[in-house]
């Protein structure tokens, strides 16, 4: 889905809502996700200028989850473990963002550079 807008942004986290009620997350997990799913939209419009999500329910090694990838063709991050600092911001923010949707997930993985955009991949198991 593509997000280059606040609704965009919105649409993401209900999409995000409605896989992981689907795969019956329990209420604290739904909320872990909806929430790093939301800090991820909103880098991907804001810092990233706009770009894609696409979210599906995996299954590997006999467990169950769903995977998001945020994409963006926007500046990229120069320095991605500065950028995964709690506090550390290249906004207005109070650099959280990343750190924090990082500690909510089971998986995370940042791919970014300067001029290459960023791609942030994350994944939440069903327990």
């Amino acid at each position: 889905m593509e997000i280059t807008t606040s609704a965009g942004v919105v649409q993401a986290r209900q999409l995000v809502r409605t896989l992981a009620q689907n795969l019956r997350l329990s209420l604290v997990e739904q909320t872990k996700l909806i929430t790093a799913a939301s800090e991820l939209a909103r880098n991907t419009l804001i810092y990233g200028g706009g770009g894609t999500m696409t979210g599906t329910v995996i299954e590997e090694w006999g467990r169950r989850g769903i995977r998001l990838v945020f994409a963006d063709q926007g500046p990229g991050i120069a320095d991605v473990e500065l950028a995964l600092t709690d506090g550390w911001t290249s906004g207005n923010g109070m650099g959280l963002g990343l750190s924090g949707s990082r500690r909510l997930v089971d998986d995370f993985v940042l791919d970014s550079a300067p001029g290459r955009g960023t791609t942030v991949t994350i994944t939440k198991w069903a327990r």
